[in-house]
């Protein structure tokens, strides 16, 4: 599923209009990259988290030389899935 299918799926569950659930969707999204931004978490009770966690700097080659190259640490997002997803899947 893409992100326009998503906003097709969110308007007819929802009884809404396409520009809406692209609206709601849009603010979802931003409110969880501003709170991973600051360093929060962002949890859906029955769904998930989101979380930003460090990736630690490390040495990797170059598969074209085989030349190794310092990797920088990053700050990476991560999520957990929740109880009630992990139920639905099984």
């Amino acid at each position: 599923m893409n992100k326009t299918e998503l906003i097709e799926h969110i308007a007819k569950h929802a009884d809404i209009s396409k520009a809406a659930a692209t609206r709601a969707l849009e603010a979802t999204l931003s409110a969880v990259k501003t709170t991973l931004k600051k360093g929060g978490e962002v949890s859906l009770v029955g769904f998930g988290t989101f979380a930003v966690t460090k990736r630690a700097g490390r040495t990797g080659r170059n598969p074209r030389t085989g030349e190794a190259i310092k990797i920088k640490s990053a700050k990476v997002p991560k999520f957990r899935p929740g109880k009630g997803l992990k139920d639905a899947l099984n």
